[in-house]
């Protein structure tokens, strides 16, 4: 499985919280990017993102004087991350289950890069390799993503608590998936030991 840090793009533009929002948009035009990671204000300080929707959405829409009005009043912050480590399929879910469309790649706190949508579906081998996740997996991955969305959307939003519903729910199929396997297991040792059983017998027609 690919992980995030292979298809990243590594050139990250940043800028200040506290740059109006015309020095964002010239910034994006003359590096041809739709969005700008905010930076830190200190090591404690989690990452932000201002991209060419909040600008329209925001600044454009309203009338706002974009050489008055500064990045930190349009950003979103904290803004979701993706671990350097995180499988793509991961990254495709945590997309898809917040309705982002790119993030900073980081590791512990440095940033490594950013990855974004296009990257998954020009960079990474989910064509030529699809790889479907074990419960394991699934299970993993929605912990993380709902982690991702509590921390944005906040602990007491319906975004966050239909997000935990979904790992209780595959944490009910895993605890069933293993209760079977472990039948299926007993069931195994016991044919080995009574191999002229009726229920281990294989009938053929």
């Amino acid at each position: 499985m690919m992980q995030a840090q292979e298809i990243m793009t590594t050139e990250v533009i940043t800028i200040r919280g506290s740059a109006t929002v015309a020095e964002a948009v010239k910034l994006m035009k003359d590096k041809g990017l739709r969005a700008l990671i905010v930076e830190p204000r200190n090591e404690a300080d989690p990452y932000g993102m201002v991209t060419e929707t909040d600008i329209v959405n925001k600044v454009a829409a309203y009338g706002h004087d974009p050489k008055k009005m500064r990045v930190y009043e349009i950003m979103t912050k904290p803004c979701i991350v993706v671990n350097a480590e995180l499988g793509v399929e991961y990254v495709a879910r945590l997309f898809a289950q917040t309705r982002i469309r790119r993030a900073p790649v980081i590791q512990g706190t440095k940033l490594l890069g950013i990855i974004s949508v296009s990257d998954i579906l020009f960079k990474s081998d989910f064509v030529e390799k699809p790889k479907r996740l074990f419960i394991e997996d699934q299970l993993e991955a929605a912990r993380e993503e709902a982690r991702a969305i509590c921390e944005e959307k906040g602990a007491t939003s319906r975004e966050c608590a239909a997000a935990w519903d979904v790992v209780e729910e595959l944490q009910a199929e895993a605890a069933d998936q293993r209760a079977k396997k472990q039948q299926e297991t007993s069931l195994q040792s016991y044919c080995e030991d009574n191999p002229d059983a009726p229920e281990c017998r294989i009938y053929e027609d």
